[in-house]
């Protein structure tokens, strides 16, 4: 379970249409996810200590973001084969736990997350009201422990100024966590 960071924000980058399937029954796109005032692109998985340690923080910072205007849902594209804690039933148990409060999606071909360039969970992709790319970066300085309370909740203030402003900090800090788990061929 090797550390991988993303790359640093390629500003203006546009988002890329989906269609997947949530764990609510529904299909997800990117019109049906974004907000008026942009949309946060969660790449996460239920097996991954990163997540593990910042999953009720995304969970509350998703649930702020919404009443700024910013939609959001969350992408699981590993390969559930050597992770099974990330299959579907599990999917569907960790987003009614959690209560997530945006859509939970299977990218089960994993070609959104190839697309998009995703290379870890967490991995955010925050765009503003023109779906454009405005943030990636890390939630806060937690790693594989959730950071003490009172840290500067990075993702939630970058995409709090998105909302306002339709343009995310200059300075950001990479997410950190677990690679995403590719199928073989």
């Amino acid at each position: 379970m090797a550390s991988t960071q993303p790359p640093v924000c390629d500003f203006g980058w546009n988002a890329i249409d989906f269609d997947l399937p949530g764990v609510d029954g529904k299909r997800h796109s990117l019109a049906s996810a974004r907000g008026p005032k942009g949309l946060l692109v969660m790449f996460i998985c239920n097996h991954c200590p990163y997540v593990k340690a910042v999953l009720d923080r995304i969970v509350r910072d998703a649930a702020e973001l919404k009443t700024l205007g910013i939609g959001n849902i969350a992408i699981m594209s590993n390969d559930p084969t050597d992770y099974p804690e990330d299959s579907w039933d599990n999917m569907v148990q960790v987003a009614k736990r959690m209560n997530f409060p945006f859509p939970y999606v299977l990218d089960e071909t994993q070609e959104i997350a190839k697309a998009y360039g995703a290379v870890c969970t967490p991995d955010f992709f925050g765009f503003n009201a023109d779906l454009e790319l405005q943030y990636r970066g890390r939630l806060d300085e937690s790693r594989k422990e959730t950071a003490p309370a009172g840290v500067r909740r990075d993702l939630f203030e970058a995409m709090k100024q998105v909302a306002l402003t339709g343009n995310g900090p200059r300075e950001q800090i990479p997410s950190i966590g677990c690679s995403i788990k590719w199928k073989d061929g």
